[in-house]
């Protein structure tokens, strides 16, 4: 190979073998779980069993959040306008920015300056949670990752903290993570619920992924949830359609258990 050639240290390709960070793909196809394979691109090395479990959540909790997203009614517009299923799909997820899933990377950076901040000037949690909210209240700033404009409180992200205890992933973000939400209910008076942005946000920084990369894990799970309302657009609906977001119905199969 020449001095001058590049490097890449994702994916070895050669006739006849094809490894990921040097597990060959043979060895990883049935044994090892598509979300831990994700996190070997990203990291470098398998997830450990937590890390692995927390990854799948993660991945799960954001496939797909119906049609009123940006992403997917971006999606189903194009698809609508006769474009190819990869089209109207990349369509889709050109919409993921700072209000639509970039809020992961928003409140990563938030998390992880409070625990600098905390760690640096040798602070409890609480306190440095309530400067930080209170400089963002000066500031007319807001933060991401809290509040949802269908939930309450956002069934995917209880889940994933539940996960990141029952594992023993939780950590400082996590333990800052609730004490922001504390701080935001005593300043501004209204309880803020964690996202689920926010709580992948959270999971993220356990699990010392870089934030720039965070917003690709969005991309990598809602992809899936495109696929289907592309599909479902172009074998279901008419060309060219009106697309009212507040005026669908869902008809799917009724709600039913995990076996």
């Amino acid at each position: 190979m020449s001095d001058e050639a590049w490097k890449t240290a994702i994916t070895k390709i050669e006739p006849n073998k094809i490894a990921f960070k040097g597990y060959g793909v043979e060895e990883l196809m049935g044994q090892i779980p598509f979300a831990h394979v994700v996190f070997l691109l990203l990291r470098g090395e398998l997830p450990t069993k937590e890390q692995g479990i927390l990854m799948d959540a993660m991945l799960v909790s954001s496939v797909d959040h119906g049609a009123t997203p940006p992403s997917a009614l971006a999606s189903r517009t194009v698809a609508s306008g006769g474009a190819p299923l990869t089209t109207a799909v990349a369509a889709g997820i050109s919409c993921v920015n700072k209000f639509h899933g970039g809020a992961i990377e928003g409140c990563m950076r938030v998390l992880l300056e409070a625990v600098k901040r905390k760690r640096d000037g040798d602070k409890d949690t609480a306190n440095t949670a309530r400067e930080l909210v209170g400089e963002y209240k000066v500031t007319k700033r807001r933060i991401p990752g809290y509040g949802h404009r269908v939930h309450t409180e956002d069934p995917r992200s209880v889940r994933l903290f539940a996960l990141a205890e029952e594992l023993g992933v939780a950590g400082e973000y996590v333990e800052m993570a609730h004490a922001i939400r504390a701080a935001m209910k005593e300043t501004l008076g209204r309880d803020l619920p964690m996202n689920v942005d926010g709580a992948i946000a959270t999971m993220l920084c356990e699990l010392d992924f870089p934030p720039e990369m965070s917003n690709g894990i969005f991309a990598i799970s809602r992809s899936a949830g495109l696929v289907a309302h592309v599909y479902e657009e172009q074998t279901r609906m008419r060309p060219v359609r009106r697309i009212d977001p507040s005026n669908h119905e869902y008809d799917g199969p009724p709600e039913r258990k995990v076996e």
